[in-house]
Parts: structure tokens; sequence; C-alpha cells
């Protein structure tokens, strides 16, 4: 989060705004990112200065892998093994199960910025 503030404040620089009124955010199932744990920390770092009083907007992103094998395109296809969380998940074609590549969902982007110009 301390990254994403200091991109809005470079935008504000950018653009000679004088505060933030909300930041979009676009998070992808990927990045691990919990929407609480963004929203709490962003409340932290934007307490003061120009994003002070600004709203952060989540949206989460699904996750989309692509099959070399077959060219399927979609969700990750996901197994029931319990031991996944202790390891590295193996993410599969949902139609043939072989690996895949992912397409979307390592990202975490700031989609929009609503600024106040003077």
């Amino acid at each position: 989060m301390s990254s994403l503030v200091e991109v809005v404040l470079e935008e504000i620089k950018k653009h000679d705004a004088s505060a933030v009124e909300e930041v979009e955010l676009e998070i992808g199932e990927l990045t691990l990112l919990g929407k609480e744990q963004c929203l709490f920390s962003y409340e932290v770092l934007s307490k003061d200065g120009p994003l002070k009083g600004s709203k952060l907007i989540i949206k989460e992103k699904k996750a989309k892998v692509k099959c070399g094998k077959c060219g399927s395109e979609g969700p990750i296809g996901r197994s029931d093994d319990p031991l996944d969380h202790l390891r590295l998940p193996r993410f599969s074609c949902p139609k043939c199960g072989e690996n895949v590549e992912i397409v979307s969902g390592r990202d975490c982007i700031v989609t929009n910025l609503k600024l106040v110009v003077d």
C-alpha cells in the first residue's frame, strides 16, 4: 500500500491537484492482498496530507488462465487436495487438466483517481 500511495502522490503532482477524493484499485485474485488489510493500510497511510479523507474503492479481479495444449481460456482449475495450503498450488486447465499460463489476476492496479484541482 505504501507503493500505491507513492503512485497517487506522483499523480497529484503531475496534475497540480490539491487533494484526492477517491482512489479506485483493482486487485487480482493471485496477488494474495486481502481487501480488509488494504483498506486498513490505506487508512493509516492516508491520514495526513493530500490523501486525508479520501476513499479507497477496491474491485477484485478473478484470475484467468490459458492452456497451451487445448487452447482453453478461463478460470483456474483447482484441486481439492487439503495439502494445497501447505505448498504452492498447481494451476490446471479446467478442460484438460494440463498446466496453464496465468493470463490475468496477478496485478494490483490503480484504475481511477478523483482529484481536487484548484
